[in-house]
C-alpha cells in the first residue's frame, strides 16, 4: 500500500499574492492622463487657454474610456503576467505621450480654430474605429474563435491601431510641436508593427488568411 501525497499547504495560493499583468500598468497610467494634463494646466497657469482644456477633455476622456473597455471587453494580449520592473519600463514607455499636454502647457499654445476642429474630427474618428474594432473582436471571439473577416476587419487587417494612431494624432497635434509626433511614430515602429507582424504570422495557420491577406490591409488602407 502506498502512502497518499501529503496535501498542500492551505495557504500555498495566498502566500503568492495577486498576479501583476500587463493591463494593471497600461490601465493605471491610462486613467493617470487626466490628472498629469490638468496638473500641467495648473503649473502654467493656462487656466483660460481653450487648446489645453481641449486637450485635457480629449486625451483624459480616451484614459477614462480605456479603463472602462478594459473592465468591459480586455484585450487578452494585456492579460500577460509581469514583474513590477517590466510594468515600469511600460509606465516610463508610455509616459512619453505625456510630454505633448507639459509642451502644449509650458509653451502656452493657442492653437487656431481650424486647427482645433481637425484635430477633434481626427480624434473622433479614431475613437470610433479604436473601440469599434476592439468591441467586435471581443464579441466575434467570444462566440466563435477564428479568423475575422467581416465588419471593419473586412478591409483593413488592424482597425484598432488605426484607429488609436488617429485618436494620439487627435490631441497630439494641439501641441503644434514635431515631439510628441516624434514619439508616435517610435510607437508604430517599435511596438505597433511588430504586433501586428505577429498577428499576421499567428492568423497564416488559417487556411483563409491567404485570400483574405490579399484583399485587406495590414493598417493603413489604400497605402499599407
Amino acid at each position: 500500500m502506498t502512502a497518499d501525497p501529503a496535501p498542500s499547504p492551505p495557504d500555498a495560493g495566498a502566500r503568492r499574492g495577486p498576479v501583476l499583468r500587463q493591463r494593471h500598468f497600461i490601465d493605471s497610467h491610462k486613467g493617470a492622463t487626466a490628472a498629469w494634463a490638468l496638473a500641467t494646466i495648473a503649473l502654467h497657469d493656462q487656466w483660460s487657454n481653450p487648446t489645453a482644456w481641449t486637450y485635457l477633455a480629449l486625451h483624459g476622456t480616451y484614459g477614462i474610456l480605456w479603463v472602462w473597455k478594459s473592465r468591459v471587453f480586455p484585450d487578452r494580449q494585456w492579460e500577460r503576467p509581469t514583474g513590477v520592473g517590466y510594468g515600469l519600463v511600460i509606465w516610463g514607455g508610455l509616459s512619453l505621450y505625456w510630454i505633448a499636454p507639459w509642451l502644449l502647457s509650458a509653451r502656452g499654445v493657442q492653437a487656431p480654430p481650424a486647427w482645433l476642429a481637425a484635430c477633434v474630427a481626427t480624434y473622433a474618428a479614431g475613437i470610433f474605429l479604436h473601440f469599434a474594432a476592439d468591441m467586435q473582436k471581443h464579441v466575434a471571439l467570444s462566440l466563435r474563435p477564428g479568423l475575422i473577416t467581416d465588419g471593419l476587419f473586412a478591409r483593413c487587417r488592424n482597425p484598432n491601431y488605426l484607429g488609436e494612431l488617429l485618436i494620439y494624432l487627435g490631441f497630439g497635434l494641439l501641441a503644434m510641436h514635431w515631439a510628441p509626433v516624434l514619439v508616435l511614430a517610435l510607437f508604430v515602429a517599435a511596438v505597433w508593427v511588430p504586433n501586428m507582424r505577429r498577428k499576421d504570422r499567428s492568423l497564416s495557420r488559417y487556411p483563409e488568411f491567404a485570400e483574405y491577406r490579399r484583399r485587406s490591409w495590414l493598417f493603413l488602407p489604400g497605402i499599407w
